[in-house]
């Protein structure tokens, strides 16, 4: 009995030590109330989406996820820096090519290779 309330004792210690380390560091909390932002967001783009059907929200979809995703980048670059900076970039850039890619689908034929090509060769695909 002594060792289940000695290790019950020792796990709320580490809990709190987890914590206040936590609340103590301000990069942490700025990306995780970001993330909580961006996750509502996303929600909201994609409830819009909704109504819509066919190809429409295919894009509208692939749009908010995008938006999402770059917001994510965001946060998450500035939480780390200038290393995480480059991350950041290239997650936006491929979430907006799936994006662009996605609104290509609606097309066919030559109009449908231009939009591919222009979309590769704005994103550096």
């Amino acid at each position: 009995m002594k060792k289940i309330i000695a290790t019950m004792i020792f796990g709320a210690a580490a809990i709190g030590l987890q914590g206040a380390a936590l609340a103590a560091d301000p990069a942490a909390s700025q990306y995780k109330a970001d993330k909580t932002r961006a996750d509502a967001d996303y929600k909201a783009a994609k409830k819009k989406c909704s109504p819509m059907k066919g190809n429409d929200k295919d894009v509208c979809e692939k749009e908010a996820k995008a938006a999402h995703e770059s917001a994510i980048a965001d946060a998450k670059a500035k939480r780390k820096g200038a290393e995480a900076d480059k991350d950041a970039q290239k997650d936006k850039n491929d979430a907006n090519y799936d994006a662009a890619k996605e609104k290509c689908d609606a097309m066919s034929g030559d109009a449908k290779d231009k939009c591919v090509a222009n979309a590769k060769s704005k994103y550096g695909k």
